[in-house]
């Protein structure tokens, strides 16, 4: 058995023990990864609290553009650089928390690697001011950037990182060799060419040898962007090969036995289907997968009311009060029955009856002659099969996300899942983190 994981019986997935995962001093990364919008830095946060908590030295590395992860930890601003978190920690644990900036990071870059004036001309160029603000894939390389260099620091036992909200979960792992490719690629070879010639030679190599594709570009990118270009890549010659190279480092090191990645979904047909694909990748990759967190689970107390029959009830109380009448007749009350009618009837089961819909009329009896008796019975009514119906909606709930749960677990019964239970509202503070934490810990459906 993995670490991380305790097993249950064969009918039901083995269960995530995150504080065997957290307690573990050869676990050193773990990512938090899925598809946009299923609380993955919720999850990331709790995390770091609880590990903190328990005497781990934590940063968590959020990508996260809400902000939410700073006002949850009662922090102003987040930046690229680690920040304690007051407050948080025991046993010679700390949090440090920080927010991805992209932009930052690969000026960070470029001035480690390129001599002073080449940086500046570097930093300076438009077409790199560009491509370090949006470029597709570079929030993802940049995550990866920022994980390798607080890796090598070795000022924490644990880091733990929001992977980017990318429109598919998968771009976490495909973007960062996308973006290195392409800074190492044919294309990028291609204009450098000029540069690598020199002088009067370039320029008629480049005015000769590369006059048809770059009439072309001029004509697709502009001839102010294509200059910028050429100037960008001259400057970065000498740059290009080591963004590949860290790029594959990075990757190995997610590959490392140290590293734990947990996919994070919601019990949602998308969502789920979201993580089984990343489940697949990784095993692909050879990737070391925890488990699943499966977050906004709901449950019940009262889940032995099914919703077929919590619907039943409703509908006798709306037609009638039918679960009142000791004759079966809609429309009568058996107050309204005279003696012999009422002593020669037996009570009917055509109609379901429940003892919650019993319970709540019976919670608050009106007073007997006391005036507005029947209007008080029938608010009370109205009240009970109202709840009866949000009960029947939470069950069905329930049911549709247990069939969703159950498709996952088919397809892959040895992932390891915690269930943390759906909150009434949104975490944005510690307290709500740590009992987040404590339902990641218990890892057990939600009403059980």
């Amino acid at each position: 058995m993995s670490e991380g994981v305790d097993t249950m019986g064969l009918d039901t997935p083995p269960r995530l023990a995150v504080d065997r995962l957290l307690d573990d001093p050869e676990t050193r990364i773990v990512v938090c990864c899925g598809a946009g919008g299923v609380g993955k830095t919720t999850t990331a946060a709790a995390l770091g609290v609880r590990a903190a908590g328990r005497g781990r030295k934590a940063v968590v590395l959020t990508i996260d553009p809400a902000r939410r992860l700073a006002q949850s930890m009662g922090i102003d601003s987040l930046d690229n650089t680690p920040r304690k978190v007051a407050g948080v920690g025991a046993d010679g644990g700390e949090l440090h928390a920080m927010m991805l900036d992209m932009k930052r990071t690969f000026d960070e870059i470029v001035e480690a690697h390129a001599d002073g004036e080449r940086a500046r001309a570097i930093l300076a160029n438009p077409f790199y001011q560009s491509l370090s603000a949006g470029f597709a894939g570079t929030q993802e390389y940049m995550a990866m950037e920022k994980l390798g260099q607080l890796r090598a620091r070795d000022d924490w036992d644990l880091i733990i990182v929001d992977t980017p909200p990318s429109r598919s979960a998968l771009d976490f792992l495909d973007a960062p060799k996308r973006l290195g490719s392409f800074l190492d690629g044919k294309f990028i070879r291609v204009l450098m060419a000029p540069a690598k010639v020199g002088g009067r030679a370039g320029m008629k190599f480049l005015n000769v040898g590369m006059s048809m594709m770059t009439g072309t570009l001029s004509k697709l990118m502009g001839a102010s962007l294509l200059k910028d270009v050429q100037t960008f890549v001259a400057a970065m010659d000498t740059m290009f090969g080591g963004f590949r190279t860290r790029a594959d480092a990075t990757f190995r090191l997610l590959q490392a036995p140290g590293t734990a990645f947990l996919v994070v979904a919601a019990p949602e047909a998308d969502a789920l289907r979201e993580a089984a694909y990343f489940v697949e990748r990784l095993a692909a990759e050879s990737m070391p997968l925890a488990g699943l967190v499966l977050n906004r689970v709901h449950g019940s107390g009262a889940d032995q009311l099914s919703a077929e029959r919590a619907l039943a009830a409703a509908e006798n109380l709306e037609e009638g009060g039918i679960v009142d009448q000791e004759s079966g007749k809609a429309g009568l009350r058996d107050t309204a029955a005279g003696p012999t009618e009422a002593a020669g009837t037996t009570r009917t089961a055509t109609a379901p009856t429940t003892e919650a819909a019993r319970t709540a009329k019976t919670a608050n009896p009106p007073e007997t002659g006391s005036p507005g008796t029947e209007g008080d019975t029938a608010a009370v009514d109205r009240l009970t099969a109202g709840l009866l119906r949000l009960h029947a909606e939470r069950m069905q709930v329930i049911a549709r996300e247990q069939r969703t749960r159950d498709r996952f677990t088919s397809l892959h019964p040895e992932v390891a899942v915690a269930e943390v239970a759906a909150l009434p509202g949104d975490v944005h503070d510690l307290a709500g983190l740590r009992a987040i934490g404590e339902r990641l810990a218990a890892g057990v459906p939600a009403g059980a």
